[in-house]
């Protein structure tokens, strides 16, 4: 009898951590954050509030699980970028792709949410930055790699600041609201590394 209860109070448990995941993704794009509560959540989930806190201390790990939940299923090798032999055809489809992703409201407000919530929560962000941010750094930094074993890249170019002459003014843009993210500009920062790492 409980070997026949167990994969159905599996399932059940599935049912309702997705359910919860949706309905915080959902809310965070409708509501201002501060207006989102695990009230709010569970209520939409249709879930009673002491079920997300079984599994989660705060809404902002909620939210933080979320997010992750959109790579689900990722490991540190699903997070690998394309690697075609040509660099910057390869960093070109990446960065257009996250211009999008950033550019997506729903998702603009869940990621606003949660840097919100990592800057002002120490053990969130180390979390945040085991579980996601390391892992995308080191699949971007091991394309770089690849690149410059290929001679596409200096032998003497430090793959780091690449990463971040790459990324960082695109998060300041997308941080400050202070221009588009569009497909071109997401290739100008390519070309600009490039030019800046190349041989």
């Amino acid at each position: 009898m409980s070997n026949e209860k167990g994969p159905d109070h599996s399932r059940r448990r599935e049912r309702s951590r997705q359910a919860i995941l949706a309905a915080t993704r959902a809310l965070v794009a409708e509501e201002p954050y501060e207006k989102v509560t695990v009230e709010a959540i569970a209520a939409r989930a249709g879930v009673g509030k002491q079920t997300i806190y079984r599994r989660w201390p705060s809404k902002s790990a909620v939210v933080f699980a979320a997010l992750l939940a959109l790579s689900e299923g990722a490991d540190a090798g699903s997070f690998a970028l394309p690697d075609t032999g040509d660099v910057e055809a390869d960093l070109k489809l990446v960065l257009r792709a996250t211009v999008e992703e950033f550019a997506d409201p729903s998702f603009d407000k869940l990621i606003r949410a949660l840097t919100t919530e990592v800057a002002a929560d120490a053990e969130l962000a180390a979390e945040y930055r085991e579980k996601l941010a390391r892992p995308l750094e080191e699949a971007k930094k091991a394309r770089l790699r690849s690149a410059q074993e290929a001679g596409q890249l200096r032998p003497d170019a430090d793959l780091d600041l690449a990463l971040e002459v790459l990324y960082a003014p695109l998060f300041q843009r997308w941080l400050h609201r202070s221009g588009p993210l569009t497909p071109a500009y997401a290739d100008s920062l390519v070309d600009a590394t490039l030019r800046a790492f190349g041989p």
